[in-house]
Formats: structure tokens, sequence, C-alpha cells
């Protein structure tokens, strides 16, 4: 499942109102040249905790950066043929999502909600006549026959869903999919800078699936971190063939180090702890592994760049248990190497 219109509005911000209330939005109105839009952005959740999660980088730098300014103003739809301009909190190398964090969208006084939070950079792109904000989500409309309902224009249309669209609780697990997350980035041309605004639920989770989006169960993540042989302790033997390695992001869009991750499956009947387990890439740096994998279950490793570290030009990466029997190994050629692009193995 995934959302059925996923794509990006391209366009001159020309106005702006705050959200209240629960579920309220705060609202843009875009022109593309010839049309207007609204874009309703999420500043509160109908799930409690009702405070969104959010992060604003105000000087962003990105490769996706590039490819935005030669799109042409209006709406995109951003199906798997645009990959690249497409947004992946977990796996696109955005911004580190461990510093999102919870913001109430109305608060008495000035500049300390995240309505205001918003509004600081809208306003400024408002004000300038060469600035241009690109807003990623699902699209509704053109709606014929009705006007919009906060900016009056017709026919009524814009995109909704800025935010995190993976990881969602069961209700709105059906909206769930990699490379579809939602978001604001304000292009400010005549101070050389672009702006950044992710937004997520606190209902969602952060560990998701690379094929559906969905949060993966209990939300176990399992982390790596250079490989000190001194922690490596005999534990309980597991059945071969338990855990495999079935897939590695080689080459993530933007900085690598940080980035880059590999992907675990528990192919047995019972959950496994991986305290001990480590990672070998073929130069022979290790990332020691932490934490449990369940049953029937894939999980994603974010790797630091101070353990192993994936090549562009291929690789070979072993996966042993603690105590350092070999149980996995798999090999890459530079030609299945692609930016942005997993690899199965």
């Amino acid at each position: 499942m995934s959302l059925e219109n996923y794509g990006v509005l391209k366009g001159r911000p020309k106005d702006c109102k705050c959200g209240k209330g629960k579920s309220s939005h705060y609202q843009v109105l875009v022109h593309d040249g010839k049309n207007e839009h609204r874009v309703a952005v999420n500043v509160s959740s109908r799930v409690d905790p009702s405070e969104l999660l959010y992060f604003v980088d105000d000087n962003f730098s990105h490769p996706i950066t590039d490819k935005l300014q030669n799109l042409e103003m209006g709406y995109k739809r951003l199906d798997n043929t645009s990959r690249e301009i497409r947004l992946d909190y977990v796996r696109g190398g955005l911004f580190d999502v461990s510093k999102m964090v919870p913001l109430k969208c109305d608060i008495p006084g000035p500049s300390n909600d995240l309505n205001e939070l918003i509004q600081k950079y809208v306003k400024q792109a408002v004000s300038m006549s060469s600035s241009t904000i690109y807003a990623f989500g699902e699209r509704w409309g053109p709606e014929s026959f009705l006007p919009d309902s906060f900016f009056g224009f017709r026919p009524g249309s814009g995109i909704h869903d800025i935010h995190m669209n993976q990881g969602n609780s069961p209700k709105w697990q059906g909206d769930d999919a990699p490379n579809q997350d939602g978001g604001l980035l304000i292009h400010l041309p005549e101070e050389n800078r672009w702006v950044a605004i992710f937004l997520a639920f606190q209902s969602q989770c952060f560990n998701t699936d690379d094929l559906t989006g969905h949060c993966l169960p209990d939300g176990k993540m399992i982390t790596s971190e250079p490989c000190d042989e001194s922690k490596i302790t005999p534990g309980v033997t597991v059945p071969a063939g338990s855990v495999k390695i079935i897939a590695a992001l080689v080459d993530p869009i933007g900085v690598d180090m940080g980035k880059e991750a590999i992907t675990l499956f528990n192919a047995s009947p019972e959950d496994i702890n991986l305290d001990g387990w480590y990672i070998q890439d073929g130069p022979g740096r290790k990332s020691l592994l932490k934490g449990e994998i369940s049953t029937g279950s894939g999980t994603r490793i974010l790797l630091s760049g101070k353990g192993v570290i994936l090549s562009n030009n291929g690789g070979q990466l072993s996966l042993y248990d603690n105590k350092g029997a070999l149980r996995h190994e798999v090999k890459y050629t530079g030609r299945e190497v692609r930016s942005g692009w997993t690899i199965v193995f």
C-alpha cells in the first residue's frame, strides 16, 4: 500500500494561516504561475500525544536540491522513475531522525510553538520575490465546484500529508511505503540557502521495513558500533542459517558515512539476541551488533562509518556469531551499485 498521488508541488508562496485545535493544519497559499494551490501542513495529531515531532535545517544541503530546481512549476507526481527526488526519512540521508523533538502547535506567547516555527520561514519566503517552496505529500483536487475553504480560490486543490508516511500505527498502516515521505523545502536564492522542515507523528516508528514501510515487529532496532574484540562474549548457539544478510544500501543519496545500511533477516522460529555478533567487510573492518531480531522478521542496521564500510566498487560482507563462527556471507560488484538503491542478495 502507499499514497496514491504522492508528489511534489513547486510554486511561489503567497499567503499563510496558522492552524488551531486538534488535528489542525498550517495552511500555505502557493501559486505555480498558472493556478493556486493550498498546502496543508499537520501541526498537531488526532492521536495522543498531540505534539508532532519536528526537525528544521535552516541551511539544508543535499543533492536533491539541484534536481528540484530543474522541475517545472506546478505539481509533479513522483512514481518509481522519480526515485532520486522522493523523500525518505529513514533511507534518504536527509537528516538525523534522532534529532527530531516534539512541539505543541499553539502555545501562548511569541515564537515558541510549531505554527510560529513554520511561519517564520514561510513568511520570509513570501517576502522574497525569488523564493520557491517545494511541498512533498499527497495531492487532492482540483475540486471543480467548490472554492478553497481557506483562501477562496477556484478550483480548490492542494497537497497534504506533509509528514513522514511510513511506520504508521495500524489505523493508518495502509498509507505506509518507503520513499514517499512528506516535507517542506524552501529555496531562498537571495540568501543563497535552503530551509528544510521535516515532521512526524509520535505514534510512528523509524525502524521500518524496506519493502512495505511498515513498523518492524516490536519496533526492535539492531544497532552497530566499531568492534571491540573484548565485548564479544560466548552466548547461546543458534541453528545454522537462522540469520542472513539479505540487502545492503551501499551508495545512499547524500553523504555516505553514517548512512550506509545492511538488512538482516531471521528465518528461524525463535527471536534471536544478536549481542556480540558482528559484521565484517572484505578488508577486515568489523561492526559489533547489539539487540534482538524477531522471528520471521528483517531489520535494518545503520552503519556508523567507523567500522564496516561499504565500497561502491564492490565488496564482501560476512556475518559472525558471538562465538566467532561464520554464519553468512555475501558479495556484490560495482556494477550492482546504484545511488539510493538497495542491493538485494
